[in-house]
């Protein structure tokens, strides 16, 4: 698979950032979307994510660098170059949804209600960028037989053929459960959803996933003999189990 879609006077315009690009712009999209049904400011979204994303993409590239350290410790220039994959999703999380708190508590916003109401954006944004991985013939599973393969789409098989060696495509993987949590929160906004709960579902339903599917691959940043994602992603689960029992409770003490 060729990484790069094409090039502009000697410079290479990569699928990676295409799909990032993509990304962005599909969340945009249902983020006003969903805050026209739901009567809520998307120009405080579009500021917030103004700030936001910046340090999301020095957060995604920090954690990343930070674990592998070792692969730029020689050249530390290539720590800048971005083009070329490196970008882990959990450190632009934290990055980005940190800023965005920092932004809105001095704009007087809302942030929870604001997190509810772009949570279904964020994970569209993240199941269309996973197909950055799959151009970039990263973030695969082990090797799989051809009999398993050949039962994905025809440019899947040819994406996976790696080196002699057919791999999982955990990328799509990812992909489709990143699509089915993102209905499943659009779902939980339309309704009367309590406070937080929005943003705590996707979450706790992102991280179930993003554990079990991390189990696969063959280049997770790795803390000892520990998969740092499945780390990460295990806290975010119990921290969502956590808070919808908080709600739970709260619902039933006033209701007393």
């Amino acid at each position: 698979m060729n990484p790069v879609a094409f090039s502009i006077n000697g410079f290479q315009i990569r699928w990676y950032g295409i799909m990032i690009a993509l990304g962005v712009m599909a969340a945009l999209f249902l983020a006003n979307f969903n805050c026209r049904s739901k009567n809520y400011n998307f120009d405080d979204i579009v500021d917030t994510f103004l700030i936001s994303f910046p340090f999301a993409i020095i957060g995604a590239r920090a954690y990343y660098v930070i674990f592998q350290f070792q692969d730029y410790k020689d050249n530390i220039i290539d720590v800048f170059n971005i083009r070329l994959g490196g970008l882990a999703i959990h450190g632009g999380l934290i990055f980005g949804l940190t800023a965005a708190y920092i932004y809105t508590r001095h704009k007087k916003i809302d942030f929870i209600k604001l997190a509810d109401c772009v949570a279904p954006s964020i994970i569209l944004a993240q199941a269309i960028g996973r197909w950055g991985n799959f151009f970039n013939g990263e973030a695969h599973g082990g090797p799989v037989s051809y009999q398993f393969i050949s039962k994905f789409p025809l440019f899947i098989q040819k994406g996976m053929f790696i080196d002699g060696t057919y791999y999982h495509p955990t990328f799509l993987y990812e992909s489709l459960w990143n699509l089915t949590v993102c209905i499943i929160l659009v779902y939980i906004l339309r309704r009367n959803h309590d406070r937080g709960s929005v943003i705590s579902a996707y979450i706790g339903l992102y991280s179930l996933g993003r554990f079990f599917i991390e189990g696969l691959r063959t280049d997770s940043l790795m803390l000892g003999s520990i998969r740092v994602a499945q780390l990460v992603s295990l806290t975010g689960v119990i921290f969502s189990i956590g808070f919808f029992i908080y709600l739970k409770h709260k619902k039933n003490m006033n209701s007393l």
